[in-house]
């Protein structure tokens, strides 16, 4: 008698749900504030619809809400959503010490500016060679092309001295970055990609025009929620 081969016609498994990009970036990031990242995907989904920054196929997040003295610039191949670079970035002298907590977007303020950005054109300038980039967000990054707000190396974006002097050194508001890797990552960033700074700025967070669209905002509005449950309900990120 022959064996019993079961139900040649089984009914097939239900399908594994496949990992959102942003948790594909959170594991690919392990030390970025997976919040930040949400904020920085909503924006880039919310200016997507606009038509700004749509083909883009890398983005940049600066988490401001972390000292100096930390890595808080990360940048992403969102096609693999892969981690290309994991960086240290200064902020603006007139935005504090260690610490960013003041953001402008005035011209003469040396302060950074929040929000997202596209990149531009590069050119060789008084810090070398530079990206210019152009802000998309009225009253908070819309002045940046004016004040000369570029990515750009900078001898003071140094780890090694800022453990000495408690920071690194600071900017005019420009997000410099250490010279060793100033010009592969402004060549992977240059002519259309995002640039996302974020703070824990309330009025910002509450109007910025990229916030709000898909419900990543709302979540990190409310409060800093659980973490793991804010990345699989932005499951269209």
């Amino acid at each position: 008698m022959a064996a019993d081969r079961g139900d040649p016609n089984p009914a097939s498994s239900p399908p594994t749900a496949q990992p959102t990009l942003l948790q594909r970036l959170v594991k690919a990031a392990p030390k970025a504030d997976p919040e930040v990242l949400a904020l920085a995907l909503e924006a880039r989904t919310c200016a997507g619809r606009t038509g700004t920054g749509a083909d883009a196929t890398r983005l940049a997040v600066i988490d401001y809400s972390k000292p100096s003295t930390e890595r808080r610039l990360w940048v992403f191949d969102l096609r693999n959503a892969n981690l290309l670079y994991d960086e240290y970035v200064a902020h603006g002298r007139g935005s504090g010490e260690n610490m960013a907590t003041q953001f402008s977007n005035t011209d003469g303020s040396h302060q950074t500016s929040l929000g997202l950005f596209t990149t531009a054109e590069t050119y060789m300038g008084g810090n070398g060679y530079s990206l210019r980039m152009d802000g998309h967000e009225p009253g908070w990054n819309d002045n940046a092309r004016n004040r000369l707000i570029v990515m750009h190396g900078a001898p003071y974006v140094n780890p090694l001295q800022a453990r000495v002097q408690g920071r690194l050194g600071r900017s005019f508001g420009c997000p410099a970055v250490r010279p060793e890797v100033a010009k592969p990552m402004i060549d992977t960033l240059k002519q259309g990609q995002l640039v996302f700074a974020y703070a824990k700025n309330d009025k910002w967070l509450k109007g910025s025009r990229f916030l709000g669209c898909s419900g990543a905002a709302a979540l990190v509005r409310g409060g800093r929620p659980d973490t793991t449950s804010m990345v699989s309900r932005t499951a269209t990120l």
